[in-house]
């Protein structure tokens, strides 16, 4: 597949701002939260306010801004103006603790960091150690200072004159614009680097190729802006081509979801199957997503009776789909009016994909199981500062997934699961060596092993087995709450069992895969004999 280029300058946040109001939309309204409606005018003065402020900061190209802010106006306009100044927007977890935090702010050498009132301690705790942070940016006004570093409210540095950047840096397609921390298929947070052009080919290949969104359409998603998932759904696809994002910066939940849709009349909802099992379960009524013509759900496999129980109950077909951080977004997919349940679709336009066995070697034969490949030019073009694992998992044009796949006899493909040991809790990846290292220094435990355990539709919940101490025991309030103190909710187990000993290799290696059968049994079981299972 020949690559695409584009010659001469490129910058992606001009792509997505200027070229609207180029094209005379600059009244259409551009981003919508609960409380400020922008048009494509006023989001384009808001963006160089933002830019000349973080300019004023010292922030020069290709350095990384670090946010750590809710889905709203103050995110939305801050990435753009990263980029607009060609600097590296870097968008992080607000689930994070102050220490994981700490983490990424150290590791993206950001020097600039902005942060949300609302997670100011997790943040302090964050840049405190952080040897490159020289500026420190509050929303939600000023707050106590740091020692070290310069405090400002991101009210007044979005205040500057916008006159003072009266156009984008000029950028090329290939230089970075934007990193997503993902523990992807390695475990550890490493930092997916993607350019300039990344953005515009998942805009024209998914949105608008598959999709067909268009100036109309008002995109709601579940996923946040800080996932490659949810930045494409509410900032690249409907800025692409004139639409409508329509963000949330509350917590979702089935109802608010559903209100919000009412409200904004939303054509377009994203979600994932964390999401869609929840909001089947609810009380939502049956009308309330009567304007989405479209649903997306990625993150997991789409389990076959939550496609159907959305399009039987609500109306709104849903297109499963995988994609990746790496990729920045969907790379196979369903397509509108030709769902096969269970599987994720066929290959986006601009992308191939291919069925390896263990060695590396194309599995051509139908319904043979694989590790999927794929490759595209939004691919990221590695980790930041992770060289030894980016040459496992960048390989020439193409990229390791991490995921089993087999293809189907139509074409489609269907996933069944990792091919590794890393799981999926929520759509979030989460790698059980980070859980294990935690409750391994707790006092009681002496071992541990962390696995997914499908539950009835199929999808991993985190499970601990731990093997207490001689003379100790495991409790459930203690093990969770030893957890909640350095891990983000979604990585906390949502199961805990206690075992005598934990299976293992003659070599010594622990046998995930026995502990998960064993543990698919003892769920159904009603006499789980010498497994008790604490549940959190």
């Amino acid at each position: 597949m020949a690559p695409t280029t584009f010659q001469g300058e490129f910058n992606a946040a001009s792509y997505l701002v200027d070229r609207n109001l180029v094209a005379g939309a600059g009244e259409r309204v551009a981003v919508r939260t609960p409380a400020r409606t922008l048009s494509y005018a006023e989001l384009s003065t808001e963006v160089r306010r933002a830019a000349a402020g973080l300019r004023q900061l010292g922030v020069r190209p290709e350095e990384r801004v670090l946010l750590c802010l809710p889905d709203d106006v103050e995110l939305f306009t801050a990435i753009l103006a990263s980029m607009y100044l060609g600097a590296i927007a870097v968008p992080v977890s607000t689930m994070l603790t102050g220490q994981e935090l700490g983490k990424l702010v150290t590791d993206s050498r950001a020097t600039v960091v902005l942060g949300a009132a609302e997670y100011e301690a997790n943040v302090r705790a964050a840049v405190r150690d952080a040897p490159d942070v020289r500026h420190l940016v509050w929303q939600g006004g000023v707050r106590d200072p740091v020692a070290g570093l310069d405090c400002h409210s991101w009210e007044a540095v979005a205040s500057a004159d916008p006159a003072e950047v009266t156009a984008a840096f000029p950028s090329w397609p290939d230089s970075p614009a934007l990193w997503l921390y993902t523990s992807g298929t390695t475990g550890t947070p490493k930092a997916a680097m993607h350019r300039h052009t990344d953005i515009r080919f998942v805009a024209e290949n998914y949105a608008q190729r598959v999709l067909g969104v268009g100036p109309r359409d008002r995109f709601l998603s579940v996923a946040k802006l800080f996932f490659a998932y949810g930045i494409g759904n509410s900032m690249f696809f409907p800025l692409s081509v004139g639409g409508t994002a329509l963000l949330e910066p509350a917590r979702p939940n089935p109802q608010l979801i559903a209100d919000r849709a009412t409200a904004d009349s939303a054509t377009l909802l994203f979600g994932t199957p964390s999401f869609w099992g929840p909001l089947l379960a609810s009380g939502v009524a049956d009308g309330a997503f009567s304007t989405v013509r479209q649903g997306v759900s990625a993150g997991e496999a789409l389990p076959a009776r939550m496609f159907h129980g959305m399009r039987d109950r609500f109306g709104v077909e849903v297109l499963d789909g995988i994609g990746s951080t790496e990729m920045l977004h969907i790379f196979i997919s369903n397509r509108p009016g030709e769902v096969r349940p269970s599987s994720s679709g066929v290959p986006v336009p601009g992308y191939e994909v291919e069925i390896r066995d263990s060695s590396g070697v194309p599995i051509d034969e139908q319904g043979v199981p694989g590790e999927l490949y794929v490759r595209g030019d939004s691919a990221a073009i590695g980790y930041w500062c992770r060289a030894g694992v980016s040459r496992e998992v960048f390989l020439g044009d193409w990229m390791r997934t991490g995921d089993t796949y087999l293809r189907n006899s139509d074409g489609t493909f269907s996933c069944l699961g990792r091919f590794n040991d890393m799981l999926k809790a929520g759509g979030i990846w989460v790698a059980p060596a980070e859980v294990e290292d935690r409750l391994l220094e707790h006092p009681s435990v002496a071992e541990v092993a962390v696995v997914g355990v499908a539950d009835e539709d199929g999808l991993d919940r985190v499970t601990a087995c731990v093997v207490p101490k001689q003379g100790h025991g495991v409790a459930e309030d203690e093990l969770i709450s030893w957890c909640r103190e350095t891990l983000a909710a979604f990585k906390r187990p949502r199961a805990v069992v206690q075992l005598a000993e934990l299976p293992k290799t003659a070599t010594g290696k622990i046998r995930r895969n026995v502990l998960r059968e064993m543990l698919a049994v003892t769920v159904d079981s009603t006499e789980p004999a010498a497994v008790t299972t604490v549940r959190s």
